[in-house]
């Protein structure tokens, strides 16, 4: 499997692509579909990460049988004029097939990340009290920075108060093209090193803050049975537990198999809040199931996006020296620039390193 040789998996790869993109459009075409603007949404998403790659494989394929043909006119026969022509266009044909096949493959090995257009993105203040607070609200305009650079849309699901201001947790749901490809990355642990404004002896401090992104299923990936899910409805609460409003909104979901827990009242809405407590729900259940399903594979080939590495202290965001540290690629960025939402640099690096991992895993599954 090498230059301008597809081996029989890769290629069936492509072809199950070619064909998704070929159901897609059907289903882009078909009124009822059409009706519902989410679906419409969800399916666009998805025909847009794998539209390029299968323009690409078509280019391929042509390009192949042109290679073909120039190779047969090459070898000579009737007219030594036409073959030693074909012979200087050889050279040319097969460059662009390498190209072309170094490209499908980084495709291969991406297009899946591309085709979620959603994810549930959970900040929590880590060790240092209110400074860890204070640094996850920090993270929240980071990241709403860089949500508004890419055009994506930022729903606010859950949000809990510091004491003395920014946040002990955060969830948003962040919906576009690309947006876990992006953000998939961002799991783990962020800490920060600076001085407190609280600080009136000038040292300098540690405090972290735990980032979770959890990749949305669509409701057809994850079935959940509604008579293992204990569903409560109790009015919202305040920082201190005490009851907020008269009316209840709030929804509180067990499920009882795994004990995962979600609530949700940041809307007024009791409707709102149940939508959001069940896909909240569906993407931690999402996540439990891919992480088991990771303990299985082999060790060494885990070097996926979301891989169990995402719990580790991931970034270190230094504030004396103005830097930001990601410490699984070693390389080192402007922390005014990163905290802006600035964060394009980061991420290609970060793109670039996991494509070379897996560009060195493709077709050893």
């Amino acid at each position: 499997m090498h230059g301008s040789e597809i081996d029989d998996h890769l290629t069936a790869r492509l072809d199950e692509m070619a064909a998704r993109v070929a159901e897609l459009d059907a289903l882009l075409a078909d009124p009822e579909v059409t009706a519902d603007y989410r679906q419409v949404r969800e399916l666009s998403m998805q025909r847009a990460a794998l539209a390029p790659t299968c323009d690409r494989y078509r280019q391929y394929r042509k390009l192949r049988r042109q290679h073909e043909e120039t190779e047969a006119l090459a070898r000579g026969g009737a007219d030594d004029e036409l073959a030693a022509l074909a012979q200087e266009e050889l050279p040319q044909i097969e460059s662009q097939l390498e190209d072309l096949w170094l490209r499908l493959r980084t495709d291969l090995v991406s297009s899946e990340d591309r085709s979620i257009g959603s994810i549930i993105l959970e900040l929590r203040a880590g060790v240092g009290g209110d400074e860890a607070s204070l640094w996850v609200g920090d993270l929240l305009e980071m990241y709403r920075g860089y949500a508004q650079s890419k055009g994506w849309k930022v729903d606010d699901m859950d949000f809990s108060p510091g004491d003395a201001g920014g946040y002990r947790s955060v969830v948003l749901n962040i919906t576009g093209e690309g947006v876990w490809a992006h953000l998939g990355y961002e799991g783990g642990t962020h800490q920060v090193k600076r001085v407190p404004a609280t600080e009136a002896q000038g040292r300098v401090h540690t405090s972290t803050a735990t980032v979770a992104v959890l990749p949305e299923p669509e409701e057809i990936e994850l079935e959940i049975d509604p008579e293992e899910v204990k569903v409560s409805i109790t009015t919202a609460q305040g920082p201190g537990g005490q009851n907020v409003n008269k009316v209840a909104t709030a929804v509180h979901l067990i499920h009882v198999p795994t004990g995962i827990e979600v609530r949700m009242q940041e809307s007024k809405s009791q409707q709102q809040n149940r939508e959001k407590a069940w896909k909240l729900l569906r993407a931690r259940l999402y996540e439990r199931k891919m992480e088991e399903a990771r303990k299985q594979r082999d060790e060494q080939r885990v070097a996926m996006i979301g891989s169990g590495g995402r719990a580790e202290k991931i970034r270190t965001y230094r504030y004396k020296e103005n830097v930001v540290v990601d410490h699984r690629i070693n390389q080192s960025f402007n922390l005014g620039r990163v905290l802006e939402g600035e964060l394009e640099p980061v991420v290609a690096a970060l793109i670039e390193n996991d494509m070379a991992q897996r560009l060195a895993n493709l077709g050893k599954d």
